[in-house]
């Protein structure tokens, strides 16, 4: 798989840095490098690469503002020296944040964690399109391993890391991947996120209690303030009884 990259920042250094770091990394194709952000946006739109290395402090229009205007498809590397925006990035769904200056070390990680990614959004598509069986591979202890969709009971995240867990698993399943890259790729109508930490799918839920709190397997999990107005507007809609007990 090759991916399809444009760089915008308004530091010619910088652009030249990852310029290098692109034109060295197998799998990587770079389209085109901006150092004006309006420029960029309509080169974005007419042309939508699959990454793109984004600088946030900008003349004109920011790095924040142009991720809110690009394609959906389109996944968000920041790049920044400023570590402060690190937790505003969640709110364009980034697929990662590189602290400037950037090692290549880490640039790397970011790419194979977007190869994963695109590679298993792909996947997911061909399931849906009945071409391969309703699951998902994930990469457990060095190996690949097929987790059908109907058997995943909730998902739980720490760090880098989630945990899977799976029907007729001694133990929970774990790979190297974050929650939002999970709930991109698990089908919405069946999961949904109802904490920072944890996705949980919806038949599995067995009971929910007026402080709201989910009973599913061996878990209960609280329904965070960030998650509850759609957590409630599923149960609504599926005429769920909370349990006042």
């Amino acid at each position: 798989m090759k991916l399809t990259c444009i760089i915008v920042d308004d530091e010619p250094l910088a652009v030249k840095l990852l310029e290098t770091y692109v034109k060295k990394t197998s799998g990587l194709e770079l389209i085109a490098s901006f150092s004006d952000s309006i420029e960029a946006i309509n080169a974005i739109k007419s042309a939508p690469p699959n990454l793109l290395f984004l600088d946030i402090q900008m003349p004109d229009l920011n790095g924040m503002e142009l991720a809110h205007m690009i394609p959906h498809n389109t996944r968000v590397v920041f790049t920044t020296a400023f570590k402060e925006y690190a937790f505003d990035s969640y709110e364009v769904n980034a697929m990662d944040f590189l602290l400037k200056p950037i090692k290549y070390s880490k640039f790397l990680i970011t790419v194979e964690r977007a190869m994963e990614w695109f590679g298993k959004t792909h996947a997911t598509e061909n399931n849906n399109a009945g071409n391969l069986s309703n699951g998902i591979y994930i990469k457990v202890d060095g190996a690949l391993r097929h987790v059908l969709i109907e058997d995943i009971i909730y998902i739980s995240g720490m760090k880098d890391y989630v945990m899977f867990y799976v029907e007729n698993e001694r133990k929970p399943l774990i790979t190297y991947l974050r929650m939002k890259s999970i709930e991109n790729i698990l089908p919405k109508e069946k999961f949904m996120r109802v904490h920072r930490s944890y996705i949980v799918a919806l038949n599995k839920i067995e009971k929910v209690d007026r402080n709201n709190c989910i009973y599913i397997g061996k878990e209960i999990i609280h329904v965070t303030e960030a998650f509850s107005d759609q957590f409630h507007r599923f149960l609504q809609n599926h005429r769920l009884a909370v349990n006042d007990s």
